[in-house]
């Protein structure tokens, strides 16, 4: 078992960000984008590829992924494992800096090629939706026509994922199934559901790859490290500003059981708080 995370960024660049395996982020890309254009992805450049020259363990490149198709349509992918306040905006922002750093002085809008955000989520950004898998466009809210192809952003949330190895029935199914528990299987355990997709294969020899690689195991250490510090101190805050509402009801008279209920906390911390 190779214990390796794909969903931790570094881990993610060094699958799909490598030069090398241009087929593996092709084969995730076109599960993606399957119902969302004519045709299917059949080649890529990586602009910003992830390989030994460009990663140490003092200084860790920007690892999001960009790339351009046959097409000159661009791509932008990103995997994030901890919450982040505010990411849609966070992905509108990082989409506008790859739509228009395309153009530069003297060049027109003409050349501006069609852009396409994916992010790749272990946390729920979209409050609202129950589907894993949302696509947003720029459309006329009043007829549903859009204004232009030219912006579209997805968002997979992962833990919105519920599908079991026997319900995987498209590319995409397996893809995020692999994503979610790839470090359970090692590459001779890799379920036959993954292993008809050959590049998922392929990604799993990868995985097992970081795992013996001294270096690059230590740089995915230390990124684990700083996620997990991320999500810890993410949590605290959120606790903390759970106890300030509930110290703001307490006084205002609401009692311990309407202050659990709405607040979202044990009452032994409420009672605590009512000790205080």
């Amino acid at each position: 078992m190779c214990k390796i995370n794909p969903r931790v960024d570094f881990a993610f660049k060094l699958i799909f960000g490598n030069e090398q395996n241009k087929d593996i982020l092709i084969s995730l890309l076109n599960s993606i984008l399957e119902d969302y254009q004519s045709s299917p992805i059949e080649w890529i450049e990586i602009l910003n590829p992830i390989g030994k020259k460009n990663y140490d363990k003092e200084k860790l490149v920007i690892l999001d992924i960009r790339a351009r198709d046959e097409k000159g349509e661009y791509y932008n992918i990103e995997m994030q494992i901890t919450d982040q306040h505010y990411y849609q905006k966070r992905a509108l922002y990082y989409w506008s800096k790859l739509y228009c750093s395309q153009i530069e002085e003297g060049e027109t809008y003409f050349d501006l090629r069609r852009t396409v955000s994916i992010n790749i989520l272990n946390f729920d950004a979209i409050v609202t939706g129950k589907n894993f898998h949302s696509v947003y466009r720029l459309k006329n809210m009043e007829d549903n026509i859009e204004l232009t192809n030219q912006i579209e952003v997805h968002f997979i949330e992962l833990k919105k994922f519920s599908k079991e190895l026997p319900d995987l029935k498209r590319t995409l199914d397996r893809w995020i199934y692999f994503l979610k528990h790839a470090e359970k299987f090692s590459e001779k355990s890799l379920p036959e559901p993954l292993k008809e997709v050959k590049s998922i294969e392929k990604a799993s020899k990868v995985l097992n790859k970081i795992s013996l690689n001294k270096d690059q195991r230590e740089i995915y250490e230390a990124r684990l490290k700083t996620l997990r510090d991320e999500g810890g101190a993410l949590e605290t805050a959120k606790i903390k500003g759970k106890l300030e509402v509930a110290k703001n009801m307490l006084r205002d008279g609401l009692s311990v059981e309407l202050v659990c209920k709405y607040v979202g906390l044990p009452s032994e911390e409420i009672n605590r708080l009512i000790e205080k």
